[in-house]
């Protein structure tokens, strides 16, 4: 027969200063990367001002730069949610020793070692993995950020085909206007929609698995 179990040794001075300086460490990684959340959102914040300013010059102006940017737009929302699986690392381990060391210290002056918290968070620091997916990290800076710079790109679009060169008179000339070299107009406003429709769908989806993540989660300030 196994003997009883022995009582887990509590941490000492040494220990707790250790623990201490983790924490401000994980605090100073995750800041770096919340600053670097907001480098990429103000890059796309940027190239759209400057699409703005170039199809707005003058009533002849081609609205194609307020296409082409949606490409920079797609390639700095990776890059952002990339460097956000990265935040969330750092961002849960903060959460975590605030939940387990720094609440029952200033609460009850006990960390309840005996629940084991510590041993999830040494797991995390062995075998290092991102929180969250790539799709739930791209849903959740749609929703965040990148779902007004949509909505004015796509707005200031429609807007450069209704009112420039002169105000829209006809569906007809409204593809017209939209037509870009041999693609026909129909086309470029059918990709387009599929554009906007695909991140709404996908920040859609991702908000409904956060949010049956968040119900079946028995820790609903744990990690990730």
């Amino acid at each position: 027969m196994d003997g009883p179990a022995q009582p887990r040794k509590k941490l000492d001075a040494a220990e707790m200063g250790v623990l201490a300086h983790l924490y401000r460490g994980e605090v100073y990684r995750s800041t770096i990367w919340r600053t670097r959340l907001d480098t990429t959102t103000n890059w796309s914040v940027v190239t759209l001002g400057v699409a703005l300013s170039i199809t707005y010059s003058s009533p002849q102006a081609s609205p194609l730069p307020l296409v082409l940017v949606g490409i920079l737009i797609i390639f700095f929302l990776m890059l952002e949610a990339r460097r956000y699986r990265y935040f969330n690392v750092w961002r849960a381990r903060c959460r975590w020793m605030e939940l387990h060391f720094m609440a029952p210290i200033l609460r009850e002056g006990d960390l309840h070692l005996e629940e084991h918290w510590q041993d999830r968070l040494a797991e995390d620091y062995l075998h290092p993995a991102y929180h969250v997916s790539m799709w739930t990290a791209i849903g959740r800076r749609i929703r965040r950020n990148y779902f007004w710079i949509l909505l004015i790109q796509t707005a200031a679009y429609l807007g450069k085909l209704i009112v420039h060169p002169t105000p829209l008179e006809s569906a007809a000339q409204l593809l017209e206007r939209a037509s870009i070299g041999p693609l026909p107009g129909w086309l470029v406003l059918v990709v387009g929609a599929v554009y906007c429709a695909s991140w709404g769908i996908i920040a859609y989806l991702s908000e409904k698995r956060d949010e049956k993540r968040a119900r079946t989660r028995r820790d609903p300030l744990g990690m990730g």
